[in-house]
């Protein structure tokens, strides 16, 4: 039962890092390639899937915070790159196209949130 309740919560913040990657990505495809709200070009849409595996097969997913404070890079050196420059472009422009998930991502890597 308590393994249910664990996986359970496991699932839900793997569902919350996929909608958060997914927003960011999403920013940074739009304001870089000028894509309509919603879709990604083929380049982010690469990055989306990549991620999405990753955060998949995550075996710290229950304990970690960002995938930047992780002990163990499962982001192949490109995709890593990508990711940063994805962060780095949609991090600041977060706080106003969604300012619960951007709440909710940075009280999640302060550890105020499990």
């Amino acid at each position: 039962m308590m393994k249910d309740v664990i996986d359970s919560a496991v699932e839900k913040k793997r569902m919350d890092e996929l909608k958060t990657v997914k927003c960011m990505i999403e920013i940074y495809c739009r304001g870089n390639h000028n894509t309509k709200k919603g879709e990604l070009c083929q380049e982010c849409q690469d990055v989306m899937t990549y991620a999405e595996a990753r955060v998949q097969h995550c075996p710290h997913m229950e304990h970690k915070t960002f995938c930047a404070m992780c002990k163990t890079h499962c982001y192949a050196p490109t995709y890593r790159e990508k990711i940063r420059q994805v962060m780095r472009y949609s991090g600041p422009r977060m706080l106003w196209r969604n300012p619960i998930m951007t709440i909710r991502h940075l009280l999640l890597g302060w550890g105020m949130l499990k």
